[in-house]
């Protein structure tokens, strides 16, 4: 059997849950006759009565009685679901990791809002238990470029680049007056576990004395950053995430000529590949690259 015409199933339910036809012509806005076809045609359709008809008005069968709820349940959850779909289109799903968060993406995000108010846009920072956009829980997220084990159809936008350099409290700049190869006698400043960081830098130089593995490890480079400024040892700083230390001078660069990258690349935007260009996706997209997020960078420290 094929499924009865639409018009007469909501037709059926909304006469079956006001219990008349009036009512339901007037939640329709149609008239009490378009009803009763309508209910007409739902009985042939399926080859039963519905309702009792009577001088008093109508009255459900036992089948009508079977049928009223699944529709009810049934138009409730496409209800639900449209509701649904509507506010997904219109919300914008964003991770990034807490220090890129708090430090340049947070800033500026009110003046994304201003621009759109037809997109809502959530944030999130819980990065470290991010899974990936197979799950579809996000729309664009802000990682590193070269991060291992990236689904093929993610695409990649990169923003800007990460540059390392350590810095210290002006404090400690006369222990490290002899060179880098003095940073053996400070306590290093980690922004994760991975101590990536350390050992990036290190190798780029070859600076042997050093043991990238030592030190202190916070959760992210904010904490670290804070430390650094307290004096409790050398952090590796982020030139565009530690701008405002480095040009307020709570910290400074105690080798300001031995700057370098890492393997994981630049900062970059990514998304899957089939919602890259959804408006909302790209609204986000040309506001990251043309707003105030990237001005806000062209002013780093020499």
């Amino acid at each position: 059997m094929r499924l009865p015409p639409l018009n007469a199933l909501r037709a059926f339910e909304a006469a079956a849950r006001h219990q008349g036809f009036i009512a339901a012509a007037d939640e329709l806005f149609v008239t009490r006759g378009a009803i009763s076809r309508q209910v007409k045609i739902l009985e042939e359709h399926i080859g039963v009565l519905l309702f009792h008809r009577n001088a008093r008005g109508v009255e459900l069968t036992t089948a009508g009685q079977r049928l009223y709820p699944v529709l009810t349940e049934a138009f409730a959850k496409m209800l639900r679901e449209v509701e649904r779909v509507a506010a997904d289109a219109s919300e914008l799903r964003v991770i990034c990791p807490p220090t890129l968060s708090i430090r340049w993406l947070l800033p500026q995000l009110e003046q994304f809002r201003a621009a759109h108010p037809e997109i809502k846009l959530r944030l999130t920072t819980d990065f470290y238990s991010y899974k990936g956009f197979e799950v579809a829980e996000y729309d664009l997220g802000i990682s590193l470029q070269n991060r291992p084990g990236r689904p093929p159809d993610i695409e990649v936008l990169p923003l800007f680049e990460m540059v390392l350099a350590p810095a210290c409290a002006p404090s400690l700049l006369p222990a490290l007056a002899d060179g880098p190869a003095a940073l053996a006698g400070q306590r290093l400043l980690h922004e994760s576990p991975r101590r990536a960081d350390w050992a990036a830098w290190v190798q780029h130089f070859g600076v042997e004395q050093v043991d990238a593995g030592s030190g202190e490890v916070f959760p992210n480079l904010d904490m670290a950053t804070r430390a650094a400024v307290m004096g409790a040892g050398v952090v590796m700083a982020d030139l565009a995430l530690c701008r405002e230390e480095l040009a307020r001078g709570d910290l400074v660069l105690p080798f300001p000529g031995m700057t370098c990258g890492t393997p994981d690349g630049a900062y970059a935007l990514i998304g899957e590949r089939q919602k890259w260009n959804d408006p909302k996706v790209a609204a986000f997209r040309d506001w990251l690259l043309d707003g105030p997020c990237m001005s806000a960078l062209s002013a780093l420290p020499e």
